[in-house]
């Protein structure tokens, strides 16, 4: 006996000494590598209550207060949401305190990239006091956690046509004969496995014998979409270039596979309904594993996006020009101050950052829990039922009506900047 508590007070402290290394070791720049890796956590501590807290949960009276008890699947969402709400809260949190920080010099900077014990821990408390609340205030952030679902999801459509057109012009910058080759063989690439795709998707999900009305609509909408971003790139009036049209035809025939792929697996149209009573472990970890990367990929590009409220002292945000001329010895000490200001500037706004990660938080929830509508239509998987089947076809649905808006304003509105 007194072995074994040798033994575990040995563990305890290589497992704190260990935490203490890693923390102490994540420096300025690893500091968003760390936000993603907690957020992560976050979502891997949701995924396993999901599978083992229901039992637990069930004891708990503030929770399972009912004259009948709920089926295991309610306590299973639940355990998905306030794990979330502590993650919401907790990045929140740091969004509020960080609004206005624009230099280095601002002491809620070091804040932002250091301090990590104490953050973690500040996490772990906010996240178990969550099964404290009562079921009122989790129903609650339940109902806006799809509002903030549907914010993340513009973000990233946003930040989609933003990196397509700055792709564009990086590589017409160059002005090369190589580079324009290559934009038109990565169009072409992308043309084809739209086309390629929209067969495939013929193939899952409209099998032959069955009315599959529905399924048909959404990848014919689809494919007229990209025929609509051809011809409006291509008229003379845009003189557009092909690559963001095809790149986004790519991405909306991505997002109609989601969806579609989202339909319950006992749908008859769903071509993956064969699959449905043989989901084993590894698909399960695979799911999640695709879910996490995507989700703290779109959260750390849009925090981190300096195209979305940067701070105006950024040193990517335009630099104004003084109304009068100064005379060269104050213009060379203007210069270096300048300088000197830039190199203390803070790159990306930190208080958006967080505030990314906290709709990101709400995303994941709708995910996992199926958005809200029980895990029980979708099994054990992850992000399948209607709900998410429609919100993929919107979402694609947007992408398009955004990116013909962003080809078309410009001619509409010719005095204005986009």
């Amino acid at each position: 006996m007194w072995a074994a508590s040798c033994l575990a007070s040995c563990c305890a402290a290589c497992a704190c000494d260990a935490c203490r290394t890693v923390v102490s070791g994540i420096s300025r720049r690893s500091a968003r590598i760390a936000y993603c890796g907690l957020f992560a956590l976050s979502l891997i501590v949701s995924w396993i209550l999901r599978e083992v807290a229901a039992p637990l949960m069930e004891k708990i009276p503030w929770i399972n207060h009912f004259h009948q008890t709920p089926n295991r699947e309610w306590f299973e969402t639940d355990a998905v949401l306030r794990v979330s709400l502590g993650n919401f809260l907790f990045f929140t949190i740091l969004a509020i305190f960080m609004i206005g920080v624009k230099n280095q010099k601002d002491p809620r900077d070091s804040l932002h990239h250091g301090g990590w014990m104490m953050k973690i821990i500040c996490w772990c408390i906010l996240v178990i006091l969550m099964f404290f609340l009562p079921n009122g205030i989790v129903s609650f952030y339940e109902s806006i956690s799809k509002f903030g679902s549907g914010l993340f999801l513009l973000v990233q459509v946003v930040l989609l046509l933003d990196f397509v057109h700055g792709w564009n012009d990086k590589w017409v910058g160059y002005g090369e004969q190589f580079w324009f080759v290559a934009l038109l063989v990565v169009s072409l690439v992308c043309y084809v496995a739209s086309i390629l795709f929209s067969a495939l998707l013929f193939y899952l999900f409209t099998p032959s014998g069955v009315d599959c009305g529905l399924n048909t609509f959404f990848i014919v909408i689809t494919l007229i979409f990209v025929f609509v971003f051809t011809i409006v790139t291509l008229h003379p009036s845009v003189s557009g270039s092909i690559l963001p049209s095809s790149v986004i035809s790519l991405y909306c025939m991505y997002l109609c596979y989601t969806g579609l792929a989202s339909e319950p697996r006992d749908y008859e149209c769903n071509g993956l309904h064969k699959h449905s009573r043989a989901v084993s472990t590894s698909s399960l970890a695979l799911g999640l594993l695709t879910t996490v990367l995507s989700v703290v990929y779109s959260a750390v590009r849009a925090g981190s996006s300096t195209t979305l409220l940067s701070p105006p002292s950024s040193p990517r945000a335009g630099s104004g020009k003084p109304l009068l001329p100064l005379d060269k010895a104050d213009e060379h000490y203007e210069e270096k101050e300048k300088e000197k200001e830039k190199e203390k500037s803070v790159t990306y706004s930190y208080s958006f950052f967080h505030l990314i990660f906290s709709l990101a938080s709400m995303y994941s929830a709708m995910l996992l829990t199926g958005w809200s509508t029980s895990v029980g239509e979708s099994g054990k998987l992850v992000d399948v039922g209607w709900p998410s089947v429609w919100v993929r076809i919107v979402t694609g649905w947007a992408t398009a009506a955004l990116f013909i808006w962003s080809l078309v304003a410009p001619v509409l509105f010719p005095d204005r900047e986009f």
